[in-house]
């Protein structure tokens, strides 16, 4: 009897869980951009969820620089009715970006957090919204705004 409770905990346990993330390609004239950043979340009930994403980016520009990231995010979201849903999302984000030896630039690799402040208009397993970025820093930052549209999928 035991092992049949186990079991039906482990299955009711894989039934709150959603998987997602983002891909993105970036490309122009000398320019090439991709990340991948997956994601899971649990959601404790409806109006609860928490989860843990991955971050893997890399950058190179022609002549000028290339840059890998990687890192991970906590995120916690709160739907206060079922078409508006809060976030708070913390990141950490590990920036090693190598310049053209031409350019006299030193390389340089450092460590960035991000904690986002967000809300998104939900429907069904999407949410568009804006977040805004309480610790930025222009000198540091991988994004260039503290402010970020954002469209979220989990399925």
């Amino acid at each position: 009897m035991a092992n049949l409770n186990a079991q039906q905990n482990s299955n009711d346990f894989w039934k709150n869980v959603r998987f997602g993330g983002g891909v993105g390609l970036n490309f122009g004239d000398g320019f090439f951009s991709a990340t991948i950043a997956p994601s899971g979340i649990y959601e404790f009930n409806n109006t609860f969820v928490l989860g843990v994403g991955l971050n893997a980016t890399f950058n190179n520009q022609k002549n000028v620089s290339k840059s890998t990231i990687l890192g991970g995010s906590i995120i916690a979201l709160v739907n206060v009715i079922q078409e508006i849903q809060l976030s708070t999302e913390f990141e950490q984000l590990n920036v090693d970006r190598n310049f053209n030896a031409n350019l006299n630039i030193a390389d340089d690799n450092y460590w960035v957090p991000a904690l986002f402040l967000g809300i998104g208009y939900r429907s069904g397993n999407v949410t568009f919204g804006v977040r805004y970025d309480v610790l930025y820093d222009d000198e540091q930052s991988i994004y260039l705004d503290p402010w970020m549209p954002f469209v979220r999928f989990f399925f």
